[in-house]
């Protein structure tokens, strides 16, 4: 010690190391001394509602995953048991047994083995590991989703992730509802809301079967149909295909998670030319008995020598305007669209929603586009082009909202896919009103608009969707699609399309189909408005409408209930002819096969047959009516 250090500061630098030291050996004698609070793990925060369709039938409930892990200090250094532990669990989980011992061996203390697992799966795991003694095995619950119906409607009911927030569709845009931010001073679990869908599972399913099959034969790239009831605005049916397994979200595909109608926007071609008509009509600048020359070609001179020339497919010779909507005459429409100034076509258009989006329940909707006039892109020919469904780009959801205001006098009602939100004791919180929006045409222009509809289906481009018993007024539609590597127009890519609205003395339903890039046959009049008929067929008879051709049947008003027993799954496929879907949705937890559930209410066909064999993981096919 050379004197640097003084006995009195090291007197009291020690003693305050051993008062420090002190109080830490007294703070770990009190721990040590309390009893182990045991720690909850995964508690229940917030139970999250279910999505059902319009009657009930459910889209979307909550279930639970399990994540398996393994603690991995506590066998390291066990060779045998790890060895029997891998050989033994490697099955259960369908994973190779070299995986387990490679995530064992590679992992310091923790480590997953497989994640995602179901309640069943979970349940019968926990036993086996349980009756094994392997205490170092543990299963983190995971609040998850199930959709019994696969791929009915998927991109509207959407997907939820693996952290409990929805990631498109409903589940996202009705996060708050479906599960609500839980309040941190509270211990009780929260729970969130029932949604009802405007949509009707077993027309849902009806329409779907009939699209995927025209996608299968025009093998076309895409599909869109919506189905609205014109007085409340709520969408009855929507279909956007490719469509994509729930269940399976995260193996689909990009292009079938996108929903269609909601986030694309498009030309429609002549199906446009009802609200062109219905613009001039109403402005006056057309009457019912008007007539209009077509040669062949809508042609006009400009002040400046420049001529604009838009091709017609026909010489269609004097129409009126119904008759120049009847054979959906360029021509016509582009002398039509002559009877209005450019900036008050423009305003019109805008005022039926195009060009906005129609504030639907959906994320990411798209809303078009609408050239103003003072845009450098709008030109001399812009005005008749638009007339005829072109430069302009729409959404199918503004298609049928505008639609609505010729089926509902002229006054449009606001699109929804909410029936009602129902609290979980079955309590209304919310229920659906219908909605109108500004008046866009007077009560005649509507009228007069449909019976021009009703003409087309008749004797026009779209009498391949006239039903007979029915009256149903339609409007095809054929546009060709952007060269998006050329530029200008593809010469082989075309969107084909119809609308249609029915009945026509009392308007119920809109109907509208899109189909994209069809090989061969691409005129809407001919590949669309056949199924325009098929499908209005199907929701007429799913709706009960009055029709001429209705069969009439007596009954004694007896009706016998078969009493319901519990499915079991053997050796051989059991019989679900007459099942419902409640008897069916217990076997959804089953590992050893997979269930696709089609359509609602009980089943009329299954594939195997019955008493086929079961195998290990076998597809069982069930139809339902």
């Amino acid at each position: 010690m050379n004197g640097f250090f003084k006995i009195k500061q090291l007197v009291f630098f020690f003693i305050c190391c051993g008062l420090c030291l002190l109080a830490i050996l007294v703070r770990y004698a009190k721990l040590s001394m309390q009893p182990v609070t045991p720690i909850s793990q995964n508690k229940p925060v917030v139970e999250r509602g279910s999505i059902v369709d319009r009657s009930g039938f459910p889209l979307a409930v909550q279930t639970n995953f399990y994540h398996v892990g393994v603690s991995v200090k506590n066998i390291r250094d066990n060779e045998k048991l790890k060895e029997k532990f891998s050989r033994d669990i490697a099955p259960r989980l369908g994973i190779e047994e070299v995986h387990v011992l490679n995530a064992i061996n590679n992992s310091r203390g923790f480590t997953y083995l497989k994640k995602k697992i179901s309640q069943a799966e979970y349940e019968s795991l926990k036993e086996f590991t349980d009756e094994h003694n392997y205490n170092f095995v543990s299963y983190e619950k995971i609040p998850g989703r199930n959709y019994p119906n696969h791929a009915l409607a998927s991109q509207l009911i959407g997907y939820m992730g693996d952290d409990g927030k929805g990631l498109a569709g409903i589940e996202f845009s009705q996060q708050q509802i479906l599960s609500p931010t839980p309040r941190e001073d509270s211990d009780e679990v929260e729970q969130g809301k029932n949604i009802f869908l405007s949509i009707d599972a077993n027309l849902q399913y009806k329409l779907e079967q009939i699209c995927h099959r025209v996608m299968n034969d025009t093998q076309a790239e895409g599909m869109m149909l919506l189905a609205a009831d014109s007085n409340t605005g709520e969408l009855l049916s929507y279909i956007s295909l490719p469509s994509v397994d729930l269940n399976e979200y995260g193996s689909s595909s990009e292009r079938a998670r996108i929903d269609l109608p909601s986030m694309t926007m498009y030309e429609p071609g002549s199906v446009f030319k009802i609200f062109t008509v219905g613009i001039v009509y109403d402005e006056h600048g057309i009457s019912p008995n008007d007539s209009f020359l077509c040669d062949g070609m809508y042609e006009r001179r400009l002040s400046n020598g420049e001529t604009i020339r838009i091709r017609c497919l026909e010489h269609h010779g004097w129409c009126t305007p119904k008759e120049g909507l009847m054979y959906s005459c360029n021509d016509v429409l582009g002398q039509i669209s002559d009877r209005i100034g450019e900036d008050r076509f423009i305003e019109r258009i805008r005022l039926l929603g195009f060009g906005q989006k129609t504030g639907v329940e959906l994320p990411g909707e798209t809303p078009g586009s609408v050239k103003d006039t003072t845009s450098p892109l709008w030109s001399a020919r812009s005005k008749p082009t638009i007339a005829i469904g072109q430069e302009i780009s729409v959404s199918a959801l503004q298609m049928v909202q505008a639609a609505t205001a010729i089926a509902n006098d002229g006054v449009p009602v606001k699109l929804t896919f909410i029936h009602k939100i129902t609290n979980k004791d079955g309590t209304i919180y919310y229920e659906h009103k219908p909605e109108e929006k500004a008046r866009v045409f007077s009560k005649n222009t509507a009228d007069y608009i449909l019976s021009c509809m009703e003409t087309v289906a008749k004797e026009g481009t779209g009498h391949r969707a006239n039903l007979g018993d029915i009256a149903i007024g339609v409007k095809t539609g054929t546009a060709q699609m952007a060269d998006k590597v050329n530029g200008g127009y593809s010469d082989t890519d075309f969107l084909s399309s119809c609308m249609a609205i029915f009945p026509v003395e009392d308007p119920e339903i809109v109907l509208y189909i899109v189909v994209e890039k069809a090989k061969g046959e691409t005129y809407g009049g001919r590949i669309v408005a056949p199924v325009i008929g098929e499908a209005a067929d199907v929701i007429i008879d799913h709706l009960g409408m009055s029709r001429g051709g209705a069969a009439s049947l007596e009954h004694d008003g007896v009706i016998t209930l078969n009493s319901s027993s519990n499915i079991v799954i053997g050796k051989t496929v059991p019989n679900f002819i007459g099942k419902s879907k409640k008897d069916l949705l217990p076997l959804m937890e089953r590992t050893d096969i997979k269930l696709n559930i089609n359509g609602s209410g009980w089943v009329v066909s299954q594939s195997p047959e019955a008493g086929s064999p079961v195998t290990e993981n076998m597809v069982i096919e069930l139809n339902l009516e």
